[in-house]
């Protein structure tokens, strides 16, 4: 029985064969099989390295305003024409082009949830100094996590770095086309003292103008006399004793004030770092 399936199985196979061969009997085609490839430009890949980290910074961004809303707030009320400070975060609100509802939110909401303020000093790398506003429900737990980040990032919370800073009314513009000598004759004919570099929450260029708080209003008016697209005008900590950092120590502060920004209870922080040429 053995030897006659595998004398039939041979036979089979030879028929087979014998067809294989003949192309009136059958025609042979080769299938390829491979593992899906992508295209290196699919919907996803927009979606995660575009989309999602844009979202994100967009999220963190509202959130801090929100928190700014509730300080101004609490410290001048919730009418705007009685509070310039309101006023002022309103405007850069509506220029960054924050939902309405959110911003409603954060002025109904400011009462209603507690809230401490403090603002801390600290050093961080390379001997530079720090100002972090915080908004807190839980002092405890700030000053724990601000310490914490602070010492991972090589710095530490400390008393006297606001001698570093002074009170002063900051002017923000559009940079447009304007040239570095340009802005210069521009602050200089609007009364400023000083004309700053920058650039906003979205990496746009942006021209900060110093003056003292008393002469902010005449200051952003001269300047809009003069054809520049102001932004927004607010008080803000300056420093006027910069600290020189080389690469590495600009690297590991970067990634310092990266960290504090993205802290729940962090609204704001001012520092004087500045690039060794």
């Amino acid at each position: 029985m053995i030897l006659r399936a595998v004398t039939q199985t041979v036979r089979l196979s030879l028929v087979l064969h014998r067809c294989c061969q003949c192309p009136v009997l059958h025609t042979c085609r080769c299938l390829h099989s491979s593992p899906a490839l992508w295209a290196g430009h699919n919907k996803w890949s927009k979606v995660k390295d575009i989309k999602i980290p844009k979202d994100a910074a967009r999220a963190r961004m509202m959130a801090k305003y929100s928190l700014m809303i509730r300080i101004a707030v609490r410290e001048g009320g919730s009418n705007p024409e009685f509070n310039i400070n309101l006023a002022q975060i309103l405007e850069q609100c509506r220029n960054k082009n924050l939902p309405k509802a959110s911003i409603e939110g954060a002025i109904k909401g400011a009462k209603s949830k507690p809230g401490l303020q403090h603002l801390y000093e600290a050093t961080g790398p390379g001997g530079c100094t720090l100002l972090i506003e915080v908004l807190t429900d839980n002092n405890t737990r700030s000053h724990q996590e601000i310490k914490r980040i602070m010492t991972k990032h090589g710095g530490a919370l400390c008393e006297g770095a606001r001698r570093n800073f002074d009170r002063k009314g900051v002017v923000a513009a559009s940079r447009d086309e304007i040239t570095s000598e340009k802005a210069l004759e521009l602050a200089i004919e609007a009364g400023a003292e000083d004309v700053q570099e920058t650039e906003d929450e979205e990496e746009r260029p942006v021209l900060q103008f110093i003056c003292d708080t008393a002469s902010m209003k005449a200051v952003r008016s001269a300047l809009e006399t003069l054809g520049v697209h102001t932004l927004s005008a607010g008080m803000e900590f300056v420093s006027h004793t910069p600290s020189l950092l080389n690469e590495a120590q600009l690297e590991t502060a970067s990634s310092l004030l990266e960290t504090l920004h993205d802290c729940p209870d962090v609204v704001r922080v001012w520092d004087n770092i500045k690039a060794q040429s």
